[in-house]
């Protein structure tokens, strides 16, 4: 593919994943064209050499993986992962708020968001919903995506507030609810009843939900050569969707290639789905079952195991120099970052690290390195959490970002293609 083919298929992903539900939705749609074929935890797994697999875990998770023709005893995995979920806002229970004429809804905010930078958008809610069935312990699970933007937070005139370019902090409760319509004679129950409209059910039918809002503008091509991507949800689509498409494109004979989609990574990831949970390693210990082979064989394959954790990076922002090291200092389109951090917020692996810029430079990738400023932090991701679990040589790698956490970011046209490239290489190094 060429780089716009790589940056579409980006944008394509970012349209189709406006929840973490959507976005596993999307990835599955993407495997099961390629030829993947789809597993429970409930069945027994007959695996095969040279064939491809898939495990969809609670709706917004996801493990895939191939195993290679001439697979045999001792070959390792190579595992790249992800996370499907971003910060944002969630609807909680029993949303609908009237006063003083208006509707507005009950948010929490997700994760680690930019608030100012979700007033007046276009915003829509997509998610998942549970309904009433004839089996308690098994109600109906329905995906929803309002598509249509119903929903802004507006923010307050100038005029009002003389202060408001010298910064406002925003109070999470009061500041960022959304109004979604006028008072009128219609129900309390509001949004209830539009969310049972678009499912086409009864609203007495909706026991819970985990909905969430996103920013409903569309991805856009900026720069006077479209040298850049303004986006939603770019951290951690981009990631999402290259190791999708690498784990697709991957060649390799020997050994087992493995790719991890997991949610609540904006949270800390430790819940049964996150990357702090044993869901990785029980997929691993599980497809060596399958082959015959106990747990001591399992642990034995970590020795030579590699993990890829895939998310993005800081770019230098050149109007707050300052705020990165001085040595290391990541351009948007100058390639991927590998991401080093002495406290293990990144995974900082030496050896792991050598083996991706080998890679890279035998591949012709460009890559550049992150390290934070010594009196700043920030942030961390999946990689030290997943590899606690499962003990093997792990590195930080993404595309650099400007405006991470914002509803919408921006990084390098190029640098999508130069992430995807890095990890097909990986998957496909014999």
């Amino acid at each position: 593919m060429t780089t716009m083919e790589h940056a579409e298929k980006l944008l394509q992903l970012v349209e189709e994943g406006t929840s973490p539900f959507h976005v596993t939705a999307s990835v599955e749609r993407q495997l099961c064209k390629a030829g993947f074929q789809k597993l429970s935890m409930k069945r027994d797994w007959g695996l095969d050499n040279g064939r491809k697999y898939y495990l969809n875990y609670n709706g917004s998770s996801l493990v895939a993986f191939t195993i290679g023709e001439n697979f045999v005893y001792g070959d390792e995995f190579r595992i790249a992962a992800a996370h499907s979920d971003f910060p944002g806002l969630r609807v909680k229970s029993r949303p609908e708020i009237t006063q003083d004429g208006y509707r507005q809804l009950n948010v929490e905010v997700y994760g680690g968001a930019i608030l100012n930078t979700w007033l007046d958008r276009p915003l829509s809610v997509s998610g998942r919903v549970a309904l009433r069935s004839d089996d308690a312990f098994h109600p109906k699970m329905r995906y929803v995506d309002f598509r249509k933007p119903f929903l802004t937070i507006p923010n307050l005139a100038i005029h009002i507030n003389r202060d408001m370019n010298k910064g406002v902090e925003l109070n999470k409760q009061k500041d960022m609810l959304p109004i979604l319509g006028l008072d009128g004679e219609e129900s309390k129950d509001f949004f209830l009843e539009h969310l049972a409209r678009q499912l086409e059910v009864d609203k007495e039918k909706i026991l819970e939900y985990e909905l969430g809002l996103y920013n409903a503008e569309a991805g856009d091509f900026l720069g006077m050569s479209e040298e850049f991507i303004s986006s939603p949800r770019l951290d951690n689509l981009t990631s999402v969707q290259a190791v999708t498409t690498a784990l697709i494109e991957g060649t390799r004979k020997r050994g087992i290639n493995v790719a991890a989609i997991f949610d609540h990574e904006e949270i800390g990831s430790k819940t049964k789905q996150g990357a702090g949970s044993m869901l990785l390693s029980a997929v691993l210990e599980r497809i060596l079952l399958s082959y015959g082979r106990g747990r001591e064989k399992f642990l034995e394959s970590f020795a030579d195991s590699m993990l890829l954790s895939v998310d993005v990076g800081h770019a230098l922002h050149p109007n707050k120099v300052d705020k990165n090291d001085p040595t290391n200092k990541d351009i948007l389109g100058k390639g991927i970052c590998i991401k080093e951090a002495s406290t293990q917020a990144y995974a900082t692996d030496s050896e792991a690290v050598a083996i991706m810029q080998q890679i890279c430079e035998v591949e012709k990738i460009p890559y550049q390195k992150f390290v934070n400023r010594s009196d700043g932090t920030s942030g961390s991701t999946l990689g030290s959490i997943a590899s606690s679990f499962l003990p093997v040589k792990t590195v930080d790698i993404g595309v650099p970002l400007l405006a991470m956490h914002s509803s919408r970011e921006l990084m390098g046209t190029q640098d999508q293609e130069s992430l995807v490239r890095a990890v097909t290489a990986f998957y496909g190094w014999e």
